[in-house]
């Protein structure tokens, strides 16, 4: 995700946000003023922003003075201008007491904020980074509106004020939210980072003037959805902007794909990835300390592998561990961006031109995409797609809206490639899921269960509809043995092998896109031909779902071209621009292709392409026969391409 939260507390957590985060995290000398320690760490002042200043008689843009930041984050929940207000009410003659509540918002608290971080994905802030000054402009603009949009997202539809008994009555703030922003430019390494804090307080104000206090929890799960949007907003004004375009890439393998700027070489990310490097290194000895842990009686403490929740918790203490001591001395921006560049050009491997007109690259990447793929989204198809995906990601299958909505952003992400599109195209998509394909399971004797944000929902499918759906193995048997066991303990790692160099039994990952949901999908679109009346336009939908630099309509053998064509032979995959791209860390890097898959992706391609025209033919000729029926206003809407996998292709779309 590229938007991360932590709760803000008073006390010791606030004071290191004041003495560290608010410069630029670096180490703000004692008795130094903000203002001056952030001028010295060379970020800019922090800025006010959110719907609810005016009720605090802020003004979005307003620099964040110390004293502000110390009432309302470090105090428990105090007006940010608490001091003023409490000596003019000691002037009017009011006690102390009653001088000290007149500055309070309500009651005390003690999570006062939470801290938004919200960063682009590495693409775009390389191009921030080694770009002319315009190119960083518009970046920097771009971040900025995506922040605010998805904080207006926040106010209007996550954010909820918590009442009464036990909190059992909600209601949205009015007003809006207040938070503060403060920007960073690097990261712990010195690579450059561009990111933004934003302190978001959990006060509000409710319809009758008073005070309360935002559910975090509330805040927490909705931070999926939130990174969708930001990412989505981010690359759709800079893709504008700038003539790109997007493409996606698998950084982990089995996990799902992330949406880089097409054109920025993998190496200049990997070169940024140093920390990432240094976590997974240390990730992989905390795995294997996990599986071997064993209590004072011998027996193993935890389970015998490591789980999804179990690899989160140890990812943490792994980024703890390997954190790097503070930077050093301060950098104005300019020194940085020269920096970066020369060191990219000394230390990633990319070739020197590449890095200087990275610009150039990312838009003649970005104008042989949009030549190729047609952003052609279909509702009802992706609604289908996502419904799908959570439906095999959530345990039991079981989920929430807000997990409908994060994939419902990722998906038209992925298919409109960069492109700009309608505010509440994302609504639409889960309107549609919930509406066609999921069964509300709730149970409305509960409070939650009453609320449209905490209805359960399941898909329609069976379990036995997804044969390929995944299953946490079971813990193996200590009294059972393989046929090649010889009963012996298994030796000891050698001391000093490397990381990776021993397998760690791990639950397999959930998420297996590109078979679980296209299954869904070619199932779904036979019933959606029937349904329509009419022949879908497989065909376009195919187009649609693949990656551009697999859409070619050269032979995949040169060799062969005096053969006669057979059926559905102009459909197949070129195997040659397959092959080329095997060392390229774009939409194929995932397919781990080999000779004898390759066969397959083409057998199975070419008899997709088969089943597709034939299955036009009979709607066709079905609808020659029929009277018309009247058209959906959907059904030309856009449909995304879809990442490939080890048995993907023109296959998965019917």
């Amino acid at each position: 995700m590229t938007v991360d939260i932590r709760v803000v507390r008073a006390g010791q957590m606030y004071r290191y946000y004041l003495r560290e985060t608010v410069v630029g995290d670096g180490r703000r000398p004692a008795r130094t003023p903000l203002r001056a320690a952030q001028e010295q760490a060379g970020v800019p002042v922090g800025r006010w922003m959110g719907r609810g200043l005016a009720a605090l008689g802020l003004a979005p843009g307003e620099e964040v003075t110390e004293a502000q930041l110390r009432n309302l984050f470090g105090e428990r929940g105090r007006h940010p201008y608490a001091d003023r207000i409490e000596a003019d009410r000691l002037a009017a003659g009011d006690s102390p007491a009653e001088a000290y509540r007149a500055g309070a918002l309500g009651r005390r608290v003690t999570v006062t904020g939470v801290d938004f971080v919200f960063r682009p994905q590495p693409s775009i802030y390389l191009l921030w980074a080694f770009g002319d000054e315009e190119t960083r402009l518009v970046i920097e603009a771009a971040h900025e509106r995506a922040i605010v949009r998805v904080l207006e997202w926040i106010e209007d539809e996550v954010a909820v004020i918590r009442y009464g008994t036990d909190g059992n009555y909600r209601v949205r703030p009015p007003g809006g939210l207040v938070a503060a922003r403060f920007r960073h430019y690097e990261a712990r390494s010195g690579r450059p980072l561009l990111h933004d804090h934003v302190l978001l307080s959990v006060k509000g104000q409710r319809l009758d003037g008073k005070w309360g206090s935002i559910h975090t929890t509330a805040l927490h799960e909705n931070t999926v959805a939130a990174s969708a949007l930001y990412n989505e907003l981010v690359a759709a004004e800079v893709c504008e902007a700038l003539g790109l375009a997007t493409e996606p890439r698998t950084v982990t393998p089995g996990r799902r794909p992330v949406m880089e700027i097409a054109g920025v070489p993998h190496g200049l990310i990997r070169w940024t990835a140093q920390r990432s490097d240094q976590i997974a290194s240390c990730l992989s000895e905390l795995e294997h300390e996990y599986v071997t842990a064993v209590d004072d009686d011998g027996e193993p403490k935890f389970l015998p592998v490591v789980s999804e929740r179990a690899r989160a918790k140890l990812i943490q203490i792994a980024a703890r561990k390997t954190r790097p001591p503070k930077k050093g001395r301060a950098r104005s921006l300019a020194q940085l961006r020269a920096d970066w560049k020369a060191s990219a050009i000394r230390t990633s491997g990319v070739p020197a031109d590449v890095i200087t007109s990275l610009l150039e690259y990312a838009r003649a990447a970005a104008a042989a995409i949009r030549a190729r793929v047609a952003a052609v989204v279909d509702i009802a198809l992706a609604a289908v797609d996502v419904t799908a995906t959570v439906f095999v990601m959530n345990s039991g299958g079981r989920f929430h809206r807000r997990h409908l909505l994060a994939e419902a952003r990722r998906h038209l992400a992925l298919v409109l490639r960069g492109r700009r599109r309608d505010p509440n195209l994302d609504d639409q998509v889960v309107a549609a899921a919930i509406s066609t394909h999921c069964v509300d399971i709730s149970e409305p004797t509960t409070v939650r269960g009453l609320e449209a944000a905490y209805r359960l929902y399941t898909a329609r499918w069976a379990l036995s509809d997804l044969p390929a759906r995944r299953r946490s193995p079971a813990a193996p048997d200590p009294e059972r043995r393989s046929p090649n066991d010889s009963g012996e303990p298994p030796a000891p790692r050698p001391p000093g092998q490397d990381a990776g160099e021993w397998e760690i039994p791990r639950i397999p990952l959930q998420y297996d896109r590109a078979v679980l949901a296209g299954a869904v999908v070619r199932e779904q679109l036979r019933t959606t031909t029937v349904v329509r009346g009419r022949a879908y336009d497989v065909v376009a939908h195919q187009q649609a779902a693949m990656p551009e630099q697999l859409l070619t309509s050269e032979p995949a053998d040169p060799e062969h071209d005096d053969q006669d064509d057979k059926p559905g032979r102009h459909e197949a995959l070129d195997l040659t621009a397959l092959r080329a791209l095997r060392d390229s860390r774009t939409d194929v890097e995932a397919l781990d292709l080999t000779a004898e898959r390759l066969r397959h992706l083409q057998d199975a391609f070419t008899a997709a392409a088969d089943r597709a025209h034939t299955t036009m033919g009979l709607y066709t000729r079905r609808d020659d026969a029929e009277p018309p029926h009247p058209a959906h206003g959907d059904d030309q809407q856009a449909h995304r391409p879809q990442e490939p996998g080890p048995h993907r292709g023109r296959d998965a779309s019917h």
